[in-house]
């Protein structure tokens, strides 16, 4: 046993990582932001039901753009850039709601908001979530 034990330790230390995040896109660049969504507002009351996604447009929130959409009960939500993943972002390259699909009017694919999947080369790149009560922060 005492042999195994450094190897034990290593597994354990190195092998349970659950920041296995990954949402490298080499057409968007990797921007750091941070939002806070306050659902009870307004502006973004539809984020409190599953599979109303809201386009977010402000400045400094991803490359041109978020989308966020609640994906289930409780505050289980994703948000993706709301630009096309498989080119450079153009003036065509914004992705727009069509219910619970993105699509990009550039190279006509359509994107699931629910996994961000379109078929393509590159998926939607998705951003982190966190919900505190009526407050969904999307941060890089």
């Amino acid at each position: 046993m005492k042999k195994y034990f450094p190897f034990l330790v290593f597994i354990f230390l190195f092998g349970c990582n659950n920041d296995s995040f990954n949402n490298s896109n080499p057409y968007l660049a990797n921007v750091s932001f941070s939002i806070d969504i306050n659902t009870t507002l307004p502006a973004y009351t539809a984020l409190q039901y599953p599979g109303n996604p809201v386009l977010i447009a402000n400045a400094g929130a991803g490359v041109q753009g978020i989308i966020v959409m609640k994906t289930g009960g409780g505050n289980s939500y994703v948000a993706w850039e709301a630009s096309c993943p498989n080119q450079y972002p153009t003036s065509c390259s914004r992705l727009n709601i069509n219910g619970i699909y993105a699509n990009c009017s550039c190279d006509a694919f359509s994107y699931s908001l629910y996994t961000g999947d379109g078929g393509q080369q590159y998926p939607l790149k998705q951003y982190r979530v966190e919900t505190n009560g009526g407050v969904v922060r999307v941060y890089n």
